[in-house]
């Protein structure tokens, strides 16, 4: 008899996160549910089941928290881990001069940092499940740095360095790293922005968090480094890489309007 296989996820309250874990769910997984939000996280246990899910308030900003959410969910699974998925994160939108130093630094913190702190906390037990999967949730601002996205696309791409190095890092201990790319996705992460990037107008919102959970699936069975959701993102990418010398004007073009940032550097002049 196999034993039952598990995800342990963070950001699982809402979004990319909860449809992930109501995926693997489905399918047989027991899910490791960890977030800020206590009360998203019970009720999705409940949707779930208590026998085959876990969960606790953690902020992963927190190595502390994250040692203890290892080792509730570790009791749970019989000490394995086949799969960790760093889906946790934060945006602020707009112009970079406009958002708060705070907040840009919040954004490393959560996005960045918390991912170190996650595959630090969890490296034993990944290493020693069998095939074992590390999956860092990463963005189609990685591709190329995006106006007003300015330090999320940068925390961003820093994931995906991350994720080739330890691909090739953990390789010795047997457990595939990967990242999943998406555009915008229909979570509160974006539809509950009170400022939205230019970009979202020009792209819209056409990915619903499902679309995004089919692939970290397909992630956490595959040897991919890089999943791009998406055949814009697909087509985007191919374009970046056929012609290098016209990134700059295809990303200026699809996602940045001038005129948001006259206005926005306007209203600070009459401050």
């Amino acid at each position: 008899m196999h034993a039952q296989k598990s995800i342990f996820i963070t950001g699982a309250g809402s979004g990319i996160g909860r449809a992930t874990a109501l995926y693997f769910a489905a399918r047989g997984w027991f899910v490791g549910l960890f977030d800020l939000n206590a009360k998203t996280l019970s009720s999705l246990a409940n949707e779930i089941g208590a026998a085959n899910c876990c969960y606790q308030r953690v902020d992963v900003t927190r190595p502390e928290d994250l040692a203890a959410a290892v080792a509730t969910f570790g009791g749970r699974t019989g000490g394995r881990m086949d799969a960790l998925f760093n889906c946790a994160g934060i945006l602020f939108m707009g112009p970079h001069f406009k958002i708060a130093i705070e907040n840009q630094q919040k954004i490393v913190e959560v996005n960045f940092v918390g991912i170190l702190n996650c595959i630090n906390a969890a490296f034993d037990l990944l290493k020693q499940t069998p095939g074992a999967h590390i999956i860092n949730m990463a963005s189609a601002s990685a591709v190329y740095g995006t106006p007003e996205l300015a330090v999320y696309s940068a925390t961003k791409s820093a994931v995906c360095g991350l994720t080739e190095a330890l691909n090739i890092e953990f390789e010795l201990h047997g457990i595939q790293v990967c990242d999943v790319l998406a555009p915008y996705v229909q979570t509160p992460l974006i539809t509950d922005s009170e400022v939205k990037a230019s970009s979202i107008e020009k792209l819209g919102i056409r990915l619903m968090p499902e679309d995004v959970a089919r692939v970290v699936w397909q992630a956490a069975h595959g040897r991919r480094v890089h999943w791009h959701v998406s055949l814009l993102l697909k087509i985007l990418v191919f374009l970046s890489w056929a012609f290098p010398f016209a990134r700059r004007q295809l990303v200026k073009f699809l996602t940045f309007s001038p005129e948001s940032h006259l206005s926005g550097e306007n209203q600070l002049n009459r401050r």
